[in-house]
């Protein structure tokens, strides 16, 4: 399988950016193909106002990488009881259609989410991100989350184990739905 994992943490100390090096490196081990685009390597992307941020140099390679993958990975920060900005910032860049050859990268993907916070009780904040995936583009989510905040790592900034097995569970139910999706008929686009 072809698995694109997005790190949108700009925070230089992320817990998510752990998470995402750790995706890739279990979807690696397990021979899949795996593409990783740090957030915070990368040019800082334009406010989305669907019109010059498409001449953005990240524009195109993110747009592909979500395109053709199998399935994507978000790991993310939770900030204020949802995910971080750049995370909308993202989906709105490369979920945007219009002039031209212009389509969303995000039609029917499988979509994992694996987020870190400060806050126990915030484990739903990816709801509503993915809701609008979910209903804009069709998109299934992988049930299988991760949710890790301080409790999850010790003192000395290790992950525990508990927070290694949801991780690699999540990602097992991944790849378990991408092949199923694999196989499947139809190309979803915009339907309201």
């Amino acid at each position: 399988m072809n698995i694109t994992v997005l790190s949108c943490s700009l925070d230089p100390q992320s817990r998510s950016r752990w998470l995402a090096n750790r995706a890739v490196q279990l979807l690696t081990d397990e021979g899949h193909d795996t593409t990783l685009i740090d957030l915070r390597d990368q040019p800082p992307l334009p406010a989305f106002d669907n019109d010059r941020a498409f001449e953005h140099p990240l524009y195109r390679t993110l747009h592909d990488a979500i395109a053709t993958a199998d399935g994507i990975v978000i790991a993310a920060p939770v900030y204020n009881w949802g995910l971080g900005g750049a995370v909308k910032n993202l989906i709105e860049l490369t979920g945007a259609t219009g002039v031209g050859d212009r389509r969303s990268a995000w039609f029917d993907k499988l979509v994992t989410f694996i987020c870190a916070g400060g806050l126990p009780h915030s484990y739903m904040a990816f709801g509503a991100t993915a809701l609008s995936l979910m209903l804009d583009f069709k998109c299934i989510v992988n049930p299988y989350i991760v949710y890790a905040t301080a409790r999850d790592w010790s003192p000395n900034g290790e992950p525990g184990e508990a927070m290694n097995a949801r991780l690699k569970l999540a990602l097992t139910v991944k790849l378990e739905l991408a092949h199923g999706l694999a196989a499947r008929a139809y190309r979803s686009t915009w339907d309201v």
